[in-house]
């Protein structure tokens, strides 16, 4: 074990929030031991700024709890923690693990239980990377190093504590882990991972929790290395264990939505992570939408349909909540709305709660190359710009140009189709075709009027059209002209 100080890695209480200070405190004045561990310490020693802290100790759950009172909550069964509630902010406390005196794995080798207390020299051991393995104490302003860890967060290499395949098969979130890690903070996966990490090893993940996969996915897509980590996930075989029917391909629009995500993040803007399963899932809805359409179902009844569809199946892997569900349904419904809307509804369209989740959906498709936007995605980019009195005169534009197109549909040729089609047969009481040109009008003359006569005669006496009386009139009574 090494003891540096914590000053000469950049390390200072100062840059800590008060709350992980609160708990520190709290502990050691109860009379345990208390650390902050994990990538809080490392991040603040790369230069980055830490998302949450961590921290560990000698207090078992229940001597946590005792500490705080109200503001403690024990959670877990596989692996007991403590959160630590210090106003809006929560602390995660985990107690010293130590290794399981009966192991209860599953036939995989994944642990099942995993609530051992030891010291802290077991706990490091228990770890799974290097670099989450040091120990800070910012009152004592000192960072206890059991594993070289500085070293490779200096070489920037990423290094698994024990038998990598071991590890992986303990816990095989860890794949996850080491990919994130690696997308994240640019660090290189150690050979010795690299050996093992293979197809079969991926499977493995088969055996995790979908509630559990879709957690881990959320932190990959709010991380800020989203486009880094996809080629990742397709080179490791990972994609097919997350992602249900999915083709492992990073699509034009999948890549322009990621790299839009990870600018919003450094900008420090909010994101929804339901937008990118929104965007993973559109191909496969669009495509059994159109399943359902082939089977004469309306348009909105198929894609309510295969919406349930998609989803449900990508439940299967990673479960996806009923609040999430409903934003990503709501968002694939408000592209029919946006690339068509009716003039009088366009005001109140771009007011709809969903409208801007919608327009960034459609705007990021147009953005891609695909051309079944009809431009509309840049029509409502500009649209938002505007003053009550230009909206006025874009909405009559696009109104005019709405009707013209009715009226004028383009048409569609069909090159399989013959040139010259057969006439199809014709009700007796349709309206006769007029001829095209002065010669086949002189050339029918007399077959049409053997077929008027025909027509007349096959009328029966109560026919609503012989029923109709029609009203004589005087002319003499009708003043033509002007009138007074």
């Amino acid at each position: 074990m090494h003891t540096l100080r914590a000053s000469k890695y950049g390390l200072a209480i100062k840059k800590l929030p008060p709350s992980i200070i609160e708990v520190i405190d709290v502990l050691t004045k109860a009379g345990y031991e208390a650390y902050i561990v994990g990538g809080g310490v490392r991040d603040l020693i790369l230069g980055l700024s830490p998302k949450d802290f961590d921290a560990v100790t000698n207090a078992t759950p229940a001597q946590i709890k005792a500490a705080f009172g109200r503001r403690c909550r024990i959670i877990g069964r596989r692996f007991e923690l403590a959160h630590v509630y210090i106003g809006r902010d929560l602390i995660e406390v985990a107690t010293f693990r130590a290794p399981p005196k009966k192991e209860v794995t599953s036939a995989q080798g994944m642990i099942l239980r995993d609530n051992n207390w030891g010291t802290i020299e077991q706990d490091f051991a228990r770890r799974d990377f290097s670099i989450n393995a040091m120990y800070y104490q910012p009152r004592k302003g000192i960072i206890l190093d059991f594993c070289n860890a500085i070293d490779d967060i200096e070489s920037k290499t990423l290094r698994l504590l024990g038998q990598p395949a071991k590890r992986f098969e303990e816990d095989p979130v860890r794949m996850l882990r080491t990919l994130r890690f690696a997308a994240k903070l640019k660090f290189d996966i150690a050979e010795d991972i690299l050996n093992v990490f293979t197809p079969d090893m991926a499977k493995l993940l088969r055996d995790i929790s979908p509630h559990r996969l879709y957690d881990e996915s959320q932190k990959m897509f709010t991380m800020g290395a989203l486009n880094q980590i996809l080629p990742l996930l397709i080179k490791f075989d990972i994609w097919k264990q997350l992602f249900a029917d999915i083709p492992p391909k990073v699509t034009p629009f999948i890549e322009r939505v990621a790299c839009n995500t990870d600018q919003r993040i450094q900008m420090g803007k909010s994101i929804n992570p339901a937008f990118f399963y929104a965007v993973l899932l559109w191909e496969k809805f669009v495509e059994r939408t159109q399943f359902y359409l082939n089977k004469q179902l309306p348009p909105a009844e198929a894609r309510a349909q295969a919406g349930l569809d998609v989803i449900k199946r990508q439940c299967t892997r990673t479960v996806i909540p009923r609040f999430t569900e409903t934003f990503i349904r709501e968002v694939w419904e408000m592209q029919v709305r946006l690339l068509n809307p009716k003039p009088q509804h366009i005001e109140a369209l771009a007011g709809h709660a969903r409208f801007r989740a919608g327009f960034d959906f459609l705007y990021l498709r147009e953005k891609s190359g695909d051309t079944t936007t009809e431009g509309m995605g840049q029509w409502w980019e500009d649209y938002q710009h505007l003053s009550r009195d230009q909206k006025e005169v874009v909405i009559a534009k696009y109104n005019r140009q709405r009707n013209k197109k009715r009226q004028h549909p383009v048409e569609v040729i069909d090159t399989q189709a013959p040139l010259v089609k057969e006439e199809r047969p014709r009700s007796k009481f349709s309206r006769k075709a007029k001829p095209n040109t002065a010669t086949n009008a002189v050339a029918s003359h007399g077959q049409q009027s053997k077929s008027s006569d025909q027509n007349v005669t096959d009328i029966g006496v109560n026919h609503p059209i012989l029923k109709r009386k029609r009203v004589q009139r005087n002319l003499s009574d009708v003043t033509f002209g002007p009138t007074q």
